[in-house]
């Protein structure tokens, strides 16, 4: 059973930075695609950033200048780079890991709360 475990949510003020953490339990070349969503209240979960392979990212277009995934495979950990903060990025955060062997398996973890003041 894949376990993913974030950390480094938090309270930031509007143009601040965060970096979220995403530990795996097992090797990242293990995932097809493995990425970031967020929900924020009353909206549908979005897709932030995403490793659609070992080294290609793909970003929301709200993000894109100012977020970054990155991946440690030594440590089996992706992390969000936040920069440059708004409001509108206060959400619950989700790291996400996709796996395919008989069909495709989504893991998720466990969420953090990232709240942006104005």
């Amino acid at each position: 059973q894949v376990q993913l475990v974030e950390s480094g949510g938090g309270l930031v003020q509007a143009g601040g930075s965060l970096r979220l953490a995403c530990a795996a339990s097992t090797s990242l070349f293990s995932f097809r695609t493995f990425g970031w969503y967020r929900q924020a209240p009353g909206k549908q979960r979005e897709l932030v950033a995403v490793f659609t392979s070992d080294t290609s990212t793909d970003y929301a277009e709200s993000v894109k200048d100012r977020f970054t995934i990155l991946r440690d495979n030594r440590k089996n950990t992706v992390y969000l780079q936040m920069n440059s903060l708004k409001p509108e990025d206060t959400a619950v955060y989700y790291c996400n890991a996709v796996v395919l062997t008989s069909g495709w398996y989504h893991y998720w973890g466990q969420g953090t709360q990232v709240t942006v003041s104005s």
